[in-house]
């Protein structure tokens, strides 16, 4: 009996393609000196001034953040702290930076005469795809005093036809690298890849 490993292959060609490449989520944290509150303790997930709480970008964003704080050793529950968690998606045109036609000009001169050549290219690729560019914001406060104690931003752009620019792949994924090595430096900006 022969075995055919040409069916896995292309299933293995077939999964790679699903993957979407993305480029390195840029993130920014702040936070007080004292950082013995952080991390523990429980906190209490919620949207901030002006996000819809019952929307379903929010929700799918507050529990990719919630995962998040669980793992980081908060209990998710009322009483201790509130993470404020918002949103913002913008999808943008991105402009073509050349013109679709160029021309070339050349010329040679020899032993057997001289010549002049004419060039013209065209670029028929068509506009550049559509961005779109997914913001995180979560603030965590203290639940008594709503002092701010750690303030966090991630973002990402991607192409409109990626499945990260969708809420549910895109939310883990910036969840994962806001809180990477959660609290982080006090007002560095990093590249989490």
């Amino acid at each position: 009996m022969k075995t055919r490993l040409i069916p896995p292959l292309m299933l293995l060609a077939a999964l790679s393609a699903c993957v979407a490449p993305i480029g390195p989520v840029e993130v920014t944290r702040f936070h007080l000196p004292d950082i013995s509150a952080l991390g523990h303790g429980p906190v209490q997930v919620v949207a901030a001034p002006g996000v819809d709480p019952a929307s379903l970008e929010f929700r799918s964003y507050a529990a990719a953040v919630s995962r998040r704080l669980v793992l980081l050793g908060y209990t998710d529950a009322t009483g201790g702290q509130v993470a404020e968690v918002k949103i913002v998606r913008e999808t943008m045109q991105p402009a073509r930076t050349s013109s679709p036609v160029s021309v070339g000009i050349g010329g040679s001169t020899g032993s057997y005469g001289s010549g002049v050549g004419l060039g013209i290219g065209l670029n028929l690729s068509g506009p550049p795809p559509a961005q779109t560019r997914t913001d995180l914001a979560v603030t965590i406060r203290d639940h008594a005093g709503g002092q701010s104690l750690w303030e966090g931003r991630a973002s990402f752009t991607v192409r409109s036809d990626s499945p990260l620019a969708g809420t549910q792949l895109g939310a883990a994924k910036l969840a994962e690298a806001l809180f990477k090595g959660f609290p982080g430096s006090s007002g560095e900006t990093i590249q989490v890849k």
